[in-house]
């Protein structure tokens, strides 16, 4: 057993909720990027866009996260190219939270009354400048409250990176429990720092939810 205080618990800790800011941040710009590409193909009116970003979306969400990391790690070594965990943890959550995000915003926009789509269309307005001018910022108020919630599942879904070896905030936990044998306390704490990411994100959901007039 090693002797730890419980500031060096704390600081290892943190430095392992670090990286689980990093790569959550990561993975919900990068996914949400993918995402928009998705949905603008998902709402195309090219039936060839359409039915490939409807597979991709039920690809990724049909099948479980820790089998997507497993499937990006070892499949890309397969290759021949050498991935970190970092990398690999990157790509997957990337895959994930697109096609989730992407689904989401589908909604959102065809939330929008149909009739918005005729009137932007009365005034000469192509389907690109429909989009940008009158149907996404309606949809974008709707989004607010979907798509930071959706954020929570990413942070809390770093934590299955722990299985490659990506020493995120669980990982960090696990390898002081193993040597402080202070499983309870570990795992409280590491417990505590989710809580710490994903509250305030709640909190904020809500806050703009209100802000922007979103009915509940």
């Amino acid at each position: 057993m090693m002797d730890f205080t419980l500031w060096d618990i704390i600081r290892n800790l943190l430095t392992g909720l670090q990286w689980t800011l990093l790569l959550s941040l990561v993975a919900f710009a990068c996914g949400g990027l993918v995402g928009l590409l998705v949905m603008l193909g998902r709402i195309s009116q090219l039936r060839v866009l359409r039915i490939l970003a409807r597979g991709y979306i039920e690809l990724f969400q049909g099948t479980p996260l820790l089998m997507q990391l497993f499937m990006v790690f070892f499949g890309i070594a397969l290759l021949g190219v050498d991935v970190s965990a970092w990398m690999a943890a990157a790509i997957a959550l990337t895959l994930f939270t697109s096609a989730f995000l992407a689904e989401i915003w589908r909604g959102c926009v065809q939330s929008v009354a149909h009739g918005q789509w005729e009137a932007s269309a009365s005034l000469a307005l192509n389907r690109l400048e429909q989009l940008r001018y009158v149907i996404l910022p309606q949809a974008l108020r709707i989004a607010v409250a979907p798509t930071v919630g959706f954020s929570v599942q990413v942070v809390k879904g770093t934590a299955v990176t722990s299985i490659i070896g990506f020493t995120e905030l669980t990982k960090t936990g696990g390898m002081i429990a193993n040597a402080t044998f202070e499983p309870f306390l570990i795992y409280g704490l590491v417990a505590l720092g989710y809580f710490l990411l994903c509250f305030p994100l709640s909190l904020g959901a809500r806050y703009l939810e209100r802000r922007l007039h979103v009915a509940a």
